[in-house]
C-alpha cells in the first residue's frame, strides 16, 4: 500500500494512493492514529479505502504532504560509509575512517518541525552559501520496541518513504567545530514522501539483508547520483537495533537511512575551497529524488529571511 497525506483545499487528509487516484479516509484519520499494532488498522484502513473511500480525487487535484507531517521524532543515521568516505576526499583528507565508524551506526536528532512535503517549496538555510541536498530512505516505525535485536529489528517497520536532510554545508563547519552536534545544518527543513510504501511492498527487493531498491537524484534534471539501498555498510535492522538501546522506539518515529554514496553536492566538490564551489543549490534550482519502488519528490529551492544576527555578527 502507498499512503498519502493530502490536502484538497479544505485541509489534511490521508489517503491510499492507487496509481493516480487517492481514495481518502474520514478527516480524523491520520496514519500515525493507525501505526502501533503490527499492521492490522493499516490493513483494515486500505480495505475501507477501497471499498468506501469518504472522497477520491485525482492526485493532481491534491497537495501532497509528508505522509505524516509531524513525526514523533526523527534520527538519520549514516549507513553508508563510502558517502563519508566520499565527502573526505573532496575535502582532501586523506586519513582512515575512525574504527568507531565501523564498531556502530551513528546517528544524530533531526528536528520534526522542519518536515516539509514532497512538493513543497524549500527556503535556504537562513545565512547559508553552500546548500545542499542529502538522497536519503527512511524507514517509519510500526509498533513500539526497545533493545531491538539486528535479525527482527525490521518487523517493527511499517514503511520506508524518501528522506532530505537539506544541509546548509556552511553552517555545518560551525557545528563540527563545536563539536556537540547538527545543530543549523541541518535544522531548516527535511523532506518526507511522497508516500509511505509499506514494508511488504519492498520485500521483493530484499537482498541478503538490503533492499536492493534504486534511487536517484537529479538537480534541474540533471542526474547528480544513482545507487542502491543494498550498498548500506549497515542494515535498517542494525541501525534499529542501536538506536533502539535503552530507549523506546514509538509508533511513527522516522529513522533515516543516511546519504547514499554520490547522493549530494559536497562529494562533488572540484575546487579545494568549498567558497569557490559553483554547484551549491540558489534560489530557482528545482531538486528531485525519484525511485521505481518509492515514488519521486520535486521542489523548488527558495530564498529565506536574512538571519537575526547575534552580537558577534553570526
Amino acid at each position: 500500500m502507498h499512503w498519502v497525506t493530502y490536502d484538497a483545499g479544505s485541509g489534511a487528509r490521508l489517503g491510499l494512493l492507487d496509481g493516480e487516484v487517492v481514495s481518502g479516509l474520514d478527516r480524523e484519520v491520520t496514519l500515525l492514529s493507525l501505526l502501533g499494532d503490527g499492521g492490522e488498522r493499516l490493513a483494515e484502513a486500505g480495505a475501507s479505502a477501497r471499498a468506501n473511500p469518504t472522497e477520491m480525487r485525482r492526485l493532481d487535484e491534491v497537495r501532497l504532504l509528508a505522509p505524516i507531517p509531524t513525526p514523533p521524532s526523527v534520527r538519520d543515521g549514516l549507513c553508508f560509509l563510502e558517502h563519508l568516505r566520499g565527502c573526505y576526499r573532496a575535502l582532501g583528507r586523506t586519513e582512515e575512517l575512525h574504527p568507531a565508524w565501523s564498531q556502530t551506526p551513528a546517528f544524530y536528532f533531526g528536528n520534526p518541525a522542519a518536515v516539509l512535503g514532497p512538493h513543497d517549496d524549500v527556503p535556504i538555510a537562513p545565512g547559508s552559501q553552500w546548500f545542499d541536498f542529502e538522497l536519503e530512505v527512511a524507514a517509519v516505525i510500526g509498533r513500539p520496541g526497545r533493545d531491538l535485536r539486528p535479525e527482527d529489528a525490521e518487523t517493527h517497520i511499517a514503511g520506508y518513504t524518501f528522506f532530505n536532510d537539506w544541509t546548509a554545508r556552511d553552517h555545518q563547519m560551525r557545528d563540527m567545530a563545536q563539536g556537540i552536534g547538527m545543530g543549523k545544518s541541518k535544522d531548516s527543513a527535511i523532506t518526507l514522501g511522497p508516500a509511505l510504501v509499506t514494508a511488504d511492498e519492498l520485500e521483493p527487493y530484499r537482498r541478503e539483508g538490503r533492499l536492493d531498491v534504486e534511487v536517484t537524484a537529479h538537480v534541474n534534471d540533471r542526474e547528480i547520483a544513482r545507487g542502491s539501498l543494498a550498498l548500506a555498510d549497515w542494515s535498517f535492522g542494525e541501525l534499529l537495533a542501536f538506536v533502539s538501546r535503552g530507549t523506546e522506539l514509538r509508533p511513527g518515529d522516522v529513522i533515516a537511512s543516511g546519504t547514499v554514496p554520490g547522493g549530494c553536492l559536497l562529494e562533488h566538490l572540484d575546487t579545494d575551497d568549498p567558497a569557490a564551489f559553483t554547484g551549491w543549490l540558489e534560489a530557482g534550482d528545482v531538486v528531485s529524488l525519484r525511485s521505481p519502488v518509492l515514488g519521486g519528490t520535486r521542489q523548488l529551492v527558495c530564498p529565506s529571511p536574512a538571519p537575526v544576527l547575534l552580537r558577534t555578527g553570526y
